[in-house]
């Protein structure tokens, strides 16, 4: 940026002055102090409401799987669906600072994260808005005079462009925008018509939309006309800021329809101007991420970033920085804002961030274990200021980063070895088999764009089409549900009543499936699943027991002993994999699991050849396990609140327990009302705040059959049998006379359990609905889900009670 004077912000008291940049003499402000000019111009000075950050998990909007951009929380002003007696709805003209995520969905930036200097995975959108008060007019005066007057941006390397118009939609230039710069003073030359991909934004394919003018930064200057460079992907010539004027609503037929209300949404992110303020050519050598990178290298010890990109980036070090630093900023903000590494949605996606993180440190930087976490105080340094809830939750992030890191780098050392071995066994200009980045993808957790990575090092392509087909099989088999997926699920899982006899009569005995319960809770509350190894005593094929399964095939592998919880007692199946012992590198998933008999049948895909006898280790999904364990309690927290709210005659009726949600039948003699499903989630919840313990023992059936108040005696169990008590130790509940299965839960069930009912953190009843008369249904999700679910709901409401007072007060109108 040439000199332009020293840097004034009348409306920021800056103590100590800026430095100056050493190469050209301007000051080089502190992007904290940026940031803070920008709230301050628009709060002092033009009478906007600065709000503070929304968390980037969104709230009440199941489109979206984080906040990407500054008017998310506004869409109800937009959208006339905010509550007209709410504080949105009253609200003006506003400022503020929004944390954004665009990884995933829509607006996914993650790939490109470390290939070059300036997309991130998480950024700050500096934002203000008027809800039907200024205009075009003002809109661009304001802009215009942030950043000449108070930035001290030269005039001569600032462009802007509008809307140009369309015809086919019958929409003229926008040159009432164009009217305005030119009377501010920008040159003619300066001021350039854009289609409507540039310049036209929509904010779905109907509602609010309108024409938009950007502002873009020359970063060479010298004089120069670089008009001809705006828009075309220059690195040299950049937008900065976009200014969105709502004016116009989008039919569902496509028309455009003229809103009775202008509103103006603007979006200028802050790593770019601070880039431009300091002086610099790429966001990460700007005081964002320079506190950020120093804590990599001094973690890492080895050299110091450099900038590089492409093939001067030898071994993709500096990519590698990049992608850290970028990457444990998302991490810190989403996980202080709620969002956990996890299996599915903005979860999963953080988890993918986490491990590509994981990975660089690891493989890359050659960093000690620890590096990831350690980054977290360099992370609230630079953002605390701005987001005080980052200092309150540091301690947080880092064990979570730390559990996560452990878990992973076992994973991704294996997961090497068998590119290395898959690799060395490929024909030359083969592509990368699609079966084994499936077995890394499903098994081992590694996101796609990971072992594209890892290949594109080597050289080496996936084949795509053929992932794409597993993928979109795999998606089938999911939506058609376990009863309905391979053809081989009956002849696999099920032994046949001749193979069992077979079995018996070679004395091959059944599998002990008692380290399914081996677990604890580890030092800082993570659950802990002991290992497990085992002896390959039988294969099925074909309805027939084998000692031999090729290579490619699929089979049911019998064990002696297993740490794999097989469906059963509507709980679902464990998924995960086994390998040989010596063979750390080979794979076999495990897709499902059932009980025959007293042998557990695991269903495995041979990728290479299996036989009897083999030394085999056994490794459960834990994430998957442990979602089911928490879903299983509240299974029997919920039939205990429903008995206690509706009644002893409440009885189970069925139930299932997967990884994402519960389901509960229960008899009803009436229908179940909205208060009475409140007072079932609120019975729930007091048990959850109270984080009771959950003590479970075998014992023998006829001791649990005299406990008083115990639930579900009417199925088959075995002898001994497992008795689940919530708060209560199992001691207490056999006592003669007692009355404690009364009062709490307590129940028969071979399930798998969480230790403890914090866990859970909620739960909430989504659906409730009569299968047949007397029997009704309950569906309900517990953890985030739930918290997500509620914050849905209470959007719905709000917006239903916004259309009906709209109603009300339309129908007085037509009486008057």
């Amino acid at each position: 940026m040439a000199a332009a004077g020293p840097l004034r912000l009348p409306l920021l008291a800056v103590r100590p002055p800026w430095p100056r940049c050493p190469r050209r003499g301007a000051v080089r402000p502190p992007a904290g102090q940026i940031r803070a000019a920008f709230l301050r111009f628009f709060e002092e000075k033009h009478g906007h409401r600065c709000l503070p950050s929304a968390p980037v998990r969104p709230r009440g909007d199941p489109t979206l799987l984080f906040v990407n951009s500054g008017m998310n929380q506004f869409k109800p002003v937009f959208l006339g669906t905010a509550h007209p007696r709410s504080e949105l709805a009253q609200q003006r003209r506003v400022v503020n600072s929004q944390k954004c995520v665009r990884a995933g969905g829509k607006h996914n930036d993650l790939e490109d994260v470390g290939r070059d200097t300036y997309h991130h995975t998480f950024f700050e959108m500096l934002g203000n808005w008027s809800f039907g008060d200024y205009f075009k007019e003002e809109a661009c005066s304001m802009a215009w005079e942030l950043l000449t007057e108070v930035y001290k941006i030269p005039k001569d390397r600032l462009y802007v462009t509008y809307f140009g118009g369309d015809s086919s939609l019958g929409l003229n230039a926008d040159e009432e925008c164009r009217d305005v710069w030119l009377s501010l003073g920008v040159p003619a030359n300066h001021v350039l018509p854009f289609p409507m991909k540039d310049n036209f934004w929509e904010m779905g394919d109907t509602g609010p939309c309108g024409p938009c003018t950007e502002i873009h930064y020359d970063h060479v200057g010298g004089g120069r006309n670089a008009s001809a460079l705006v828009n075309q992907g220059s690195p040299d010539v950049v937008e900065i800021w976009n200014l969105v004027f709502m004016q116009y609503s989008r039919e569902v037929d496509g028309n455009l329809l003229p809103l009775p209300q202008h509103h103006v949404d603007t979006g200028m992110g802050l790593e770019r101007l601070v880039t431009v303020l300091q002086n610099k050519r790429s966001n990460y050598d700007t005081d964002l991420f320079t506190p950020i990178l120093d804590a990599i290298h001094k973690g890492c010890g080895g050299p110091r970033y450099q900038g590089l990109v492409g093939n001067a980036d030898v071994g993709h070090v500096d990519m590698a920085y990049r992608v850290v630093a970028d990457h444990v900023r998302t991490l810190c903000v989403c996980i202080t804002d709620g969002i956990y590494p996890g299996l599915s949605g903005a979860e999963l996606v953080l988890r993918r961030i986490l491990r590509r993180a994981v990975r660089f440190c690891a493989e890359v930087l050659h960093a000690p274990r620890g590096l990831l976490a350690s980054l977290v105080p360099a992370v609230v340094e630079v953002l605390g200021d701005a987001y005080p809830e980052l200092k309150k939750n540091a301690d947080q992030v880092m064990d979570i980063f730390n559990e996560n890191e452990v878990a992973f780098l076992s994973s991704l050392e294996r997961g090497r070895r068998i590119i290395e071995r898959t690799v060395q066994q490929m024909k030359p200009s083969a592509d990368f088999p699609a079966e084994v980045a499936w077995s890394l993808y499903g098994n081992l957790g590694f996101p796609l764009d990971l072992i594209d990575l890892m290949l594109e090092e080597k050289g080496i392509r996936l084949d795509s089409a053929a992932f794409n087909e597993l993928v979109l099989e795999d998606a089938k088999r999911k939506a058609h549900g376990p009863q309905e997926g391979r053809q081989l699920e009956g002849t696999v899982v099920h032994l046949d009543v001749h193979s069992m006899a077979q079995l018996q009569r070679d004395n091959i005995p059944a599998t002990d499936d008692s380290p399914k319960y081996s677990y604890k809770l580890g030092q800082h509350g993570q659950y802990e699943f002991s290992p497990c190894q085992a002896t390959i005593l039988m294969l099925y094929r074909d309805q027939s027991l084998q000692k031999e399964v090729g290579a490619g095939q699929h089979c049911g592998v019998i064990l002696d002993r297993t740490n794999f919880y097989a469906e059963q007692g509507g709980q679902a199946s464990d998924r995960g994999y086994l390998i040989r012992l010596g063979q750390q590198d080979i794979l076999f998933p495990v897709e499902s699991v059932r009980l025959c008999g007293g042998y557990v049948i695991h269903e495995v895909t041979a990728v290479e050849t299996l036989r009897a006898g083999d030394q085999v280790q056994l490794f459960v999904d834990e994430v998957q396990r442990l979602a089911c364990m928490t879903n299983h309690t509240a299974t029997h927290l919920l039939n205990f609140a429903l008995r206690h709210v509706l009644g002893d005659s409440t009885e189970q009726r069925g139930s299932h327990v997967t990884a994402e949600q519960l389901r509960f039948d229960f008899n009803i003699k009436g229908p179940v009302t909205v208060e009475q499903l409140q007072q079932v989630e609120q019975v729930v919840q007091d048990v959850i705040k109270r984080n009771e313990a959950v003590y479970m023992a075998e014992v023998p059936l006829a001791l649990a059959r005299r406990v008083q108040g115990l639930r579900a005696l009417d199925e088959g169990y075995p002898d001994p049998v497992r008795i689940v008590s919530l708060g209560v130790p199992v001691e207490t509940v056999l006592t003669s006379n007692s009355q404690a299965a009364m009062q709490t839960s307590v129940e028969l069930c071979c399930g798998t359990h969480l230790l403890q009912t914090g866990a859970m953190e909620d739960l909430a009843i989504v659906s409730e609905r009569q299968l047949v008369k007397g029997i009704s249904r309950v569906i309900a999700v517990t953890g985030r889900q739930a918290k997500q679910a509620r914050e849905v709901g209470q959007c719905l409401a709000m917006e239903v009670d916004s259309v009906s007072i709209r109603m009300k007060q339309k129908r007085i109108t037509s009486v008057l």
